[in-house]
């Protein structure tokens, strides 16, 4: 552990903290079925991060699935909504930068794979703990996320003298004082965070940060179906719309694309 280069997980941390800066200010200028979409310029760059950081190639069927992966999902979550005005009136900035928020995010992504790539040498064989990476990923991003803090309150309009305010009523908040829920929710959405974070970065050690992505995109329709039902503190179901079952399963045929086996060139030589 002491002969990897601590630079990288501060690189990690910085581009997190930099993509949740980027992605947050983009957020408050944007439509909410228009956040979604464009977040799945991720799966994109990290194509084009790891042909470039890991010098990766991927088959026509490969690339073939992660499109259909995306346009699935670009489908599942746009249902419903007007793909033709829904950034109409929103200056060019704020979908650029929340492009931008994707590319740090898929670069950090890549770069954690790359870690574990080389650990395996490095380490001479040994395999790095998951948690070792998450801690100090996490531990630099939170360092950055302050640092990037008056620049998110400028963007809110707050002044950074009334910072310290904000925080200690979040901190208030959070002990329950007027806020329903807490801390029992806070405390489990840490938990299950926590949890989503070490399986990815279990998937992204024993296969890709490619797949580890593609597991997650799965997800999301299932998310938003579960977030369909009446349920505690958000009592409201919703109807689901046969746009959203098409692009569900537009994304699960991407996902069993993304897996055809093809056969080698010495097979098809043979054949």
């Amino acid at each position: 552990m002491l002969s990897l280069p601590k630079s990288r997980f501060m690189a990690i941390g910085f581009l997190e903290a930099l993509g949740i800066a980027t992605g947050m200010a983009a957020a408050a200028s944007l439509p909410g079925p228009a956040i979604p979409i464009l977040s799945q310029t991720f799966l994109v760059w990290q194509l084009v991060f790891s042909a470039i950081l890991l010098g990766r190639k991927y088959s026509w069927n490969q690339i073939a699935g992660c499109v259909i992966v995306t346009a699935g999902l670009a489908v599942a979550v746009g249902s419903g909504s007007d793909a033709g005005q829904i950034l109409s009136g929103v200056a060019p900035l704020w979908p650029v930068l929340m492009v931008v928020s994707s590319a740090c995010q898929a670069a950090a992504s890549i770069m954690k794979e790359f870690i574990f790539v080389d650990a395996a040498t490095r380490l001479r064989g040994k395999s790095l703990d998951i948690f070792v990476v998450n801690s100090f990923g996490s531990g630099f991003q939170a360092l950055f996320v302050l640092l990037f803090l008056p620049f998110l309150s400028n963007l809110k309009g707050i002044p950074i003298a009334q910072l310290p305010s904000y925080l200690m009523h979040g901190a208030g908040c959070f002990l329950n004082v007027g806020c329903e829920g807490a801390p029992l929710l806070p405390l489990l959405y840490v938990i299950t965070n926590l949890s989503f974070n070490i399986t990815v970065l279990n998937v992204v050690k024993k296969f890709s940060a490619v797949v580890a992505s593609l597991v997650v995109m799965l997800s999301v329709p299932v998310s938003i179906y579960i977030l369909s039902l009446p349920l505690p503190f958000l009592p409201e179901g919703a109807s689901l719309s046969p746009l959203f079952l098409t692009g569900s399963s537009m994304l699960v045929l991407g996902l069993a694309f993304y897996y055809i086996p093809l056969p080698s060139k010495r097979e098809a030589k043979t054949d």
